[in-house]
């Protein structure tokens, strides 16, 4: 039976995404981000107007797409709650947020240059991606003061670790993305079942056999 909740949170899950962006001082911001939906080279991330993220976005039209691994879930937990903004909003104040000048101390993470734009990259995530600014659209109403900003990759860098040899694509059963699901981590790297999809694409997949599934409540 289904009912009709009016769900408070719809992250029904999504790869955690730390976003650089660069301050008006040239020192790089860090901020967790779980809105995020690739096609091609084009990424769209939602996020707040108000947020020091959304504002370097918009001054700059440079990012840096860090995509952490299950591993580094503490390091991102520490940049819960704390933002890049001397003036921190009320509502956000209210939340618990915190005025963090160094994200990557906080965090504990390193800095590494980027190639093609100004923020520097984590050296500590697997899968890095140097974009830049090519549209930014309002989103749910004035009331909710948010921005669907749309970024093209101008660069990847990979683990090479992570890489299928002998080819340009991520080894899906080696890439463990670090997923937020109703604001809580989650992260499993296992194969559920063969896709038809990948078939077609042929994609240099090698898995193993598919693991036994959790039940559903469906099958409960």
């Amino acid at each position: 039976m289904h009912v009709t909740p009016d769900l408070k949170v719809l992250y029904f899950g999504t790869p955690v995404v730390v976003i650089s962006t660069e301050n008006p001082d040239g020192t790089t911001n860090l901020a967790p981000l779980s809105s995020a939906w690739w096609l091609g080279r084009t990424c769209v991330l939602g996020m707040g107007d108000r947020s020091r993220t959304a504002v370097n976005l918009r001054r700059t039209g440079e990012a840096v797409l860090n995509l952490p691994d299950t591993t580094m879930v503490t390091a991102v937990d520490r940049l819960a709650l704390t933002t890049g903004r001397p003036d921190v909003p009320e509502t956000k104040h209210g939340q618990g947020y915190r005025y963090v000048p160094d994200k990557f101390a906080a965090a504990g993470l390193t800095r590494q240059p980027s190639d093609v734009v100004a923020p520097a990259r984590i050296r500590e995530c697997p899968i890095q991606l140097e974009c830049r600014l090519t549209s930014a659209t309002s989103i749910g109403g004035p009331a909710m003061h948010a921005t669907a900003f749309e970024v093209e990759v101008l660069r990847t860098h990979v683990e090479e670790s992570l890489m299928i040899p002998g080819t340009a694509y991520v080894d899906p059963i080696r890439w463990d993305p670090l997923i937020m699901k109703f604001t809580e981590f989650f992260g499993e790297s296992r194969n559920l079942h063969p896709s038809r999809l990948a078939t077609g694409w042929q994609m240099p997949h090698t898995l193993p056999p598919p693991g036994p599934r959790r039940r559903s409540v469906s099958q409960a």
